[in-house]
């Protein structure tokens, strides 16, 4: 998990050791994809630098499963557009808007 990637606001991934632009490779599934975080397993030097063998992870996984590299921000010291960041559910356009929710299913 040493290897894990944020999407870049401008363009690409940042590492989250180093801090360095990256990208997915164009063979990869998640290409034009661009989930917001990922992890992978080997960079490639070409053209630019690409991320090879990558896959989605969420963001809160990543303290549970590698605490000597990661922790848990203080909810106290977190800035009020981080604080009011919601996570949403992915779009699925064959059900309907809210269906995802627990308490508006139904049987």
């Amino acid at each position: 998990f040493g290897n894990a990637c944020r999407r870049d606001p401008q363009e690409g991934y940042r590492t989250l050791t180093d801090h360095q632009q990256v990208y997915i490779h164009p063979s990869s599934a998640l290409y034009q994809r661009n989930p917001e975080w990922i992890i992978y397993h080997e960079l490639v030097l070409t053209t630019k630098e690409y991320l090879r063998e990558c896959s989605t992870v969420e963001p809160q996984w990543l303290p549970e499963l590698a605490p000597n590299l990661f922790v848990r921000a203080d909810p106290q010291k977190l800035s009020k557009r981080k604080q009011r960041e919601r996570i949403e559910p992915l779009y699925n356009r064959f059900e309907e808007p809210n269906s995802w929710r627990l308490s508006r299913r139904r049987g």
